[in-house]
């Protein structure tokens, strides 16, 4: 079952005779609703680009914080914020993850942070949801979709509440100015342009404000 229920039976043949639908709501679902902190030591955002035309390289951002706003009744009402830190890029290669956060690519002694900002959410059906919003890296700012499934939810033995989910995008690059790349002696490019985008996440509601 996904965070937020479908209509009734009943709303549907209601709306059918042209009255207003009501949403049928479980309460347990409903209870999701809230603030919640994203918790970086158990998330991940990663990335997979081609490299050589014949490999993938895999990285990550270790260090990143960001927050939720669910809304167990109203998918529309929900929203997300993320904040990377550029420095923290790790592909396991020092020099490579030094080239990364120099002036050919992310430039992150100028723009330290890579930030996603929601402007809608939308259920898809079932536990996928889809959440649009705007991608800024270095100077750039450009809207990004990303696909998303609810992974559920838990109390942990803190008796923190916690909601899961996982999912992703794909970029091109040159989109956000990341145009460095290198031509091959046999043909095609050091680094593609696409970019697969992985998100992690797990959060901790928050405590209410008084």
């Amino acid at each position: 079952m996904g965070i937020f229920s479908r209509k009734s039976n009943t709303a549907a043949t209601a709306a059918d005779r042209g009255a207003t639908a009501v949403l049928d709501v479980d309460p347990a679902l409903a209870a999701l609703t809230g603030d919640y902190a994203i918790d970086p030591a158990h998330s991940s955002i990663g990335f997979t680009v081609r490299h050589a035309m014949v490999t993938n390289v895999k990285g990550s951002f270790a260090e990143h914080e960001g927050s939720l706003h669910l809304d167990g009744t109203d998918p529309s009402r929900s929203t997300a914020r993320i904040d990377v830190k550029i420095e923290s890029v790790d592909t396991g290669i020092k020099d490579r993850d030094a080239h990364l956060r120099g002036d050919d690519f992310f430039d992150a002694a100028a723009f330290p942070l890579m930030t996603f900002r929601s402007t809608s959410a939308e259920q898809l059906g079932g536990d996928r949801y889809r959440i649009t919003g705007d991608l800024t890296i270095k100077d750039v700012t450009r809207p990004l979709a990303i696909d998303l499934e609810f992974n559920g939810s838990a109390t942990d033995v803190y008796g923190n509440e916690r909601v899961g989910f996982e999912g992703g995008a794909e970029i091109l690059r040159s989109d956000w100015g990341l145009t460095w790349n290198a031509a091959l002696e046999t043909g095609g490019v050091m680094v593609s342009d696409k970019v697969k985008l992985t998100f992690d996440i797990s959060a901790v509601k928050t405590a209410a404000q008084a």
